[in-house]
């Protein structure tokens, strides 16, 4: 039985493609290697990123995937979902992985090529109901099923197997709390004790020897990213951030819901969860956790008029003395080797085209014009967790 080598650690869905997939992108610049974007190449930058945001270029024919030796075999649960189909856009190119077992209980019986057809030319299993599923051939699973369904399914798989989850099950360590905002109480607090917030960049050594993984959420992700090495660095206020965070329509799942229909989205923005939204104790979580302090913000979501990506502005208060070149520059050293979070050059404004479909984080900080205080604008795709 193969098992998960050490030196191969399970990520969160965000990291998952890193080098392998750059080894992949070279094709398309005759072997010329494309890494991390040198500060101000604009030209290399934009080549890179309209690759990477494409799910339909990040296909390659068979024959050209070599998988490694040290392959770990992955079953995808919910892989008919928007969340899902990125699971397995992600994992079939990468030559360390091999998905051998996908689940869908309304598509059980179906291939992936039949329900997203920019996936037909990957060799796959059949998905299958998850009662019929089979994990003696899975090393590890991403679970990509809606939050309230996802406790009881993980308590009842192999305790040998690693685990990410993409819902919101296992994200809140107080099971107290995850009630509160969830309105139903937690079916697996056993397991919740030994879960991993699964924030690679602030917490990758934790990931590397967890079993059960939470993947953060989409907005989260685009907070907690920018905020907590200021917070660290005790160079904002922890009192007066307000966050105004917009999303693409696909952040709330495939389902069918009456409020995600093009008459209903369409020319507009939609203000909801004003207050209540059920990722404000899971961004007040991690800024806590960095400041050792209870950390409260004021956090108010959009929905527009797009499929997918994700923006968040975020006003915060700095503590005297500091400037926002003093951000910029914790910004930068924190974030200088991470492969997928880019503070760009002073002044330039992050857009979510140009994330679009990808793994990165864009964010940059500007000066307010209220005296003491600083503004950060930072993007990202949203289809990486279910609301």
């Amino acid at each position: 039985m193969s098992s998960i080598s050490p030196a191969l650690p399970l990520l969160p869905s965000k990291a998952i493609a890193q080098k392998e997939t750059f080894h992949f992108l070279r094709c398309f610049n005759n072997g010329a290697r494309i890494g991390k974007p040198n500060r101000g190449n604009e030209s290399m930058a934009r080549f890179r990123f309209c690759i990477a945001a494409s799910p339909q270029n990040l296909q390659f024919p068979k024959a050209k995937t070599e998988k490694s030796e040290k392959t770990i075999r992955i079953g995808v649960l919910g892989a008919s979902g928007y969340t899902g189909s990125e699971i397995v856009r992600l994992l079939a190119n990468h030559p360390n992985f091999e998905i051998t077992l996908m689940t869908a209980d309304r598509k059980a019986g179906q291939s992936i090529g039949s329900v997203f057809p920019h996936l037909i030319t990957q060799d796959l299993p059949k998905m299958v109901a998850i009662k019929d599923a089979d994990f003696s051939n899975v090393d590890a699973v991403f679970c990509c099923l809606p939050h309230g369904t996802t406790q009881e399914i993980i308590k009842g798989l192999p305790t040998r197997l690693k685990i990410v989850d993409l819902s919101a099950d296992f994200r809140l360590r107080d099971i107290v709390e995850y009630e509160e905002w969830y309105g139903q109480p937690h079916r697996a607090p056993d397991l919740q004790k030994e879960a991993v917030y699964g924030l690679t960049e602030i917490s990758r050594e934790e990931i590397r020897s967890a079993r059960l993984v939470a993947n953060p959420g989409c907005y989260p992700t685009s907070i907690q990213l920018p905020l907590i090495p200021l917070i660290k660095a005790r160079l904002i206020e922890l009192r007066n951030i307000i966050i105004d965070s917009k999303s693409g329509v696909s952040g709330a799942g495939r389902g069918a819901k009456e409020a995600n229909l093009y008459t209903e989205v369409a020319e507009g923005i939609h203000s909801y969860g004003v207050t209540r939204h059920r990722h404000v104790p899971e961004i007040e979580q991690g800024l806590t956790d960095a400041s050792h302090a209870k950390v409260m913000v004021s956090f108010t979501p959009h929905l527009m008029p797009m499929s997918r990506g994700m923006q968040s502005t975020i006003y915060v208060e700095m503590t005297p003395g500091v400037t926002v070149e003093d951000l910029y520059q914790q910004l930068r050293t924190c974030y200088e080797d991470e492969e997928f979070v880019i503070l760009l050059e002073k002044g330039v404004v992050p857009h979510t085209r140009n994330v679009r479909g990808s793994n990165y984080c864009f964010m940059n900080v500007y000066p307010d014009r209220i005296p003491g205080r600083a503004i950060i604008i930072s993007v990202g795709s949203n289809k990486h967790c279910l609301a």
